[in-house]
């Protein structure tokens, strides 16, 4: 996939089917608009093309209300590509470009430089100053600028519109297997392995200490996932919280044991997928008993895994 860091760096050549947005997390609902986009972009002979923001527009405009981004700039980029997206633009967001009249944009770039065949955007979603760039704006254009603009229907879970902010609520939550639903796969952190005070390994419980790169992190507790390491999804449990039984943390840390493995990783990059809440963080009298606590988890973890239904899903990751 070719990306390019702003518009004026974009030398594009072909006719593009493309869509706009911060699609924040990748949700079945930004994948439909993705696909639409794929699909289009095949019966059109044109590239399947995304525009997105960096950093999230309310970050600029609104930075008390600005919501904690699920993914990262290059995980998101990433999943553009796993969906079929051959071009993406990242469109540096500050406040000069948000008082860009949308009708600028749509003319000089949407149209002059891309070349747009067909525009699809998610929603209710809305650009340029005064958010002034909606549907209703795009289909009002479309003829002179000589593409189609429609919009994408939402995808909705038990009657409620899915969304990147009720994610991010679920996974506040604990609540990982509806987040799952919603995103289309298990929400998963990446981050380097640093070293931690070697707790787990005097237990038997080898752990890897995650500095993840994602802000959001789900509820403190302990989860089943799945772990990625060199290519294939294990078998893990992970621990996401302050380590009340010890001296209290003021930073939570996330440490994962890989079941059947016991290799140092410090340094790594490591991907960690939440897949089942086995239950929330507590604080023991010592040891012995974080141990023997440890050890129902891990059982609780292994009895979830057998599952066929989950190891499926472990292949498919």
């Amino acid at each position: 996939m070719k990306i390019f860091h702003g518009t004026e760096n974009a030398s594009i050549l072909r006719p593009t089917v493309l869509t706009l947005g911060v699609f924040d997390g990748l949700h079945l609902g930004h994948q439909r608009i993705m696909q639409t986009v794929v699909e289009r972009a095949k019966v059109v002979n044109a590239v399947p093309t995304a525009i997105t923001f960096d950093p999230h527009p309310r970050a600029v405009l609104y930075p008390e209300s600005a919501p904690p981004l699920l993914q990262p700039l290059d995980q998101r980029l990433a999943n553009f590509e796993v969906l079929g997206i051959e071009q993406a633009i990242v469109i540096p967001f500050d406040r000069e470009f948000a008082a860009q009249p949308a009708e600028s944009f749509l003319y000089e770039i949407v149209h002059d430089r891309l070349h747009a065949k067909e525009v699809y955007l998610g929603k209710g979603f809305a650009f340029g100053k005064g958010r002034g760039g909606n549907i209703e704006l795009l289909r009002k254009l479309s003829s002179e600028l000589s593409f189609v603009a429609d919009e994408v229907d939402e995808v909705r879970l038990r009657g409620h519109r899915i969304s990147s902010s009720r994610i991010r609520d679920q996974l506040a939550a604990g609540r990982v297997n509806l987040a799952r639903r919603m995103l289309g796969r298990p929400y998963g952190v990446e981050g380097v392995i640093i070293r931690g005070n070697r707790r787990g390994h005097t237990i038997g419980f080898p752990t890897a200490n995650l500095k993840p790169h994602n802000r959001v992190i789900p509820r403190y507790g302990v989860y089943a996932t799945a772990t990625l390491l060199d290519g294939t999804w294990r078998r893990s449990i992970t621990n996401i919280g302050v380590r009340p039984t010890f001296k209290k943390d003021v930073e939570p840390s996330i440490e994962t044991y890989i079941f059947d493995f016991d290799e140092e990783l410090y340094g790594d990059v490591l991907r960690v997928r939440f897949l089942h809440r086995i239950r929330d963080e507590r604080k023991f009298n010592g040891i012995d008993e974080l141990k023997a606590q440890i050890e129902k988890d891990s059982r609780r973890a292994l009895n979830y895994f057998r599952h066929e239904g989950v190891r499926n899903m472990l292949d498919l990751l």
